[in-house]
């Protein structure tokens, strides 16, 4: 990390100092009014940033626990979704904080308290309800800097009537591997065949190495997911897809799996347009996709034959109750 940039009114913040810290003599430290100074101006290049991120440290004001999209659940009747950070440390070609933001830079949002009081307030008068991390970041690959999991941890083994997710393609387990597991969080692991993943999954661990984090969680008690999401077409989908379940189960005790949910690709129409301007090579984007309604995906019949093969051939493991289809 070159540059941090830091909200003054957040500059004493404990969190924030001791993020500051971590970096002393290798970042220049940059103080701003407002994240949205550096984050949101139009003139920025993102395909280039990416490259070389700065960390902004902010807070977050205003609603920081939101209901989430439509379609988006795995059982449970109130779903959440809250964001200590935005953007990614991976760059997957189909991810949609490309199309959705201006800036590749790191926004992490030090006041965690403020989340936490929000949810302890829901949890309240929603019971059983669902809280997901990880939908504006990874929830795991930064912690080492941000330390999301040594306070959100503590926090969901006092309120153990609701659910945290935690969504992650990293391998960065040791701040799980050191906490007693607990039945209310889901480490959920997202997927793509190894083939897959080595040409749209830049800067992600390998699929072994995420397997084994995933088995290894298992193994201490915690609850895992996996997400399937969004499928890829390839020209032998169905023999990949099928190595890539059974590679996961061939050591992982199902009982462990708290849920599974598989989803389609979709890039909305602007979003699309962007992400190509961005990787006009990319082969991804450059696949005989189709507009259907606001979108641009697979072709109906496509995605349904994906869908229908890896919803199917996961009943070999799993009951179909665990098996949720994301409608995006």
């Amino acid at each position: 990390m070159q540059v941090i940039y830091v909200e003054k009114a957040i500059e004493n913040h404990p969190r924030a100092k001791r993020i500051i810290g971590r970096f002393a003599g290798r970042a220049k430290v940059i103080s701003c009014e407002h994240y949205r100074e550096v984050f949101n101006p139009k003139s920025q290049n993102f395909r280039l940033q990416k490259q070389q991120p700065a960390l902004i440290l902010a807070q977050k004001t205003g609603a920081r626990v939101l209901p989430t999209p439509e379609g988006f659940g795995i059982g449970g009747e109130q779903n959440y979704y809250f964001s200590h950070m935005l953007n990614c440390l991976y760059d997957c070609r189909y991810c949609f904080l490309q199309g959705m933001y201006q800036s590749a830079n790191y926004v992490l949002f030090v006041n965690y308290e403020d989340f936490m009081q929000e949810i302890a307030e829901l949890s309240c008068s929603n019971p059983g309800a669902y809280f997901f991390s990880g939908y504006d970041a990874d929830s795991l690959a930064y912690e080492p800097v941000s330390g999301f999991l040594q306070e959100f941890l503590p926090f969901f083994a006092e309120h153990r009537k609701v659910y945290l997710e935690l969504r992650t393609k990293s391998a960065n387990i040791n701040a799980l591997l050191q906490h007693e597991s607990l039945e209310n969080v889901i480490a959920a692991f997202s997927f793509t065949p190894h083939e897959i993943s080595q040409q749209v999954e830049h800067k992600v661990p390998p699929v072994t190495k995420r397997i084994g984090s995933l088995n290894k969680l298992a193994d201490r008690g915690w609850r895992v997911g996996l997400r399937f999401d969004p499928l890829i077409y390839a020209s032998n989908f169905d023999s990949i897809y099928a190595k890539l379940i059974d590679d996961i189960f061939a050591n992982l005790d199902a009982k462990a799996i708290h849920s599974v949910s598989v989803g389609p690709l979709r890039f909305p129409n602007k979003m699309y347009r962007k992400l190509v301007a961005l990787y006009p090579e990319d082969k991804l984007l450059a696949h005989p996709l189709v507009a259907r309604k606001k979108n641009v995906t697979y072709p109906e019949k496509v995605e349904d034959q994906m869908k229908h093969f890896v919803l199917s051939y996961l009943q070999k493991y799993l009951d179909k109750t665990l098996v949720f289809e994301c409608q995006a």
